[in-house]
């Protein structure tokens, strides 16, 4: 299933009524909850679903975290699609920030991991990092405030 596809599918049910969306094709299931999070599986049907329970709770606490955080003055940085959140290049690098660190606008401050794709997130502004609103893996959806800039 596709990045596109999967946007549309979110958007559907922001804008309807329905609170919860599941859909099966083929092997690949992909479960939508309203303010929640969006579950994206690669596994046979008979897998249990129990599995993705804890990620989706920890997605559904981040957007509360991160509306508290949100408040401060500066640039938001914002996810551009739905994934997982990462800091580093790989779990033993260096974060590519840190709060305090000036970057530039272009310069590479994230990865966000959709559909096995590595997507490298580059600062939409230029500044000192004030805030960083995601931890290292947590599962992050499209406009999810990730950094505040000063």
């Amino acid at each position: 299933m596709d990045l596109r596809k999967l946007k549309k599918l979110i958007d559907l049910v922001q804008e309807s009524g329905i609170a919860e969306l599941e859909i099966t094709e083929g092997e690949e299931k992909v479960k939508i909850v309203k303010g929640g999070a969006v579950i994206a599986m690669q596994a046979p049907a008979h897998a249990p679903l129990a599995a993705a329970l804890p990620r989706a709770a920890a997605a559904a606490a981040a957007p509360a975290a991160a509306e508290g955080e949100a408040g401060q003055e500066g640039h938001v940085v914002k996810a551009p699609m739905v994934g997982t959140f990462y800091r580093s290049p790989s779990p033993d690098a260096k974060a590519f920030v840190e709060v305090g660190q000036a970057v530039k606008e272009g310069d590479t401050i994230c990865i966000i991991e959709a559909m096995k794709l590595m997507n490298e997130i580059e600062a939409d502004a230029s500044g000192s990092v004030k805030a960083i609103l995601v931890e290292n893996g947590q599962p992050v959806e499209c406009g999810q405030p990730l950094f505040i800039l000063a």
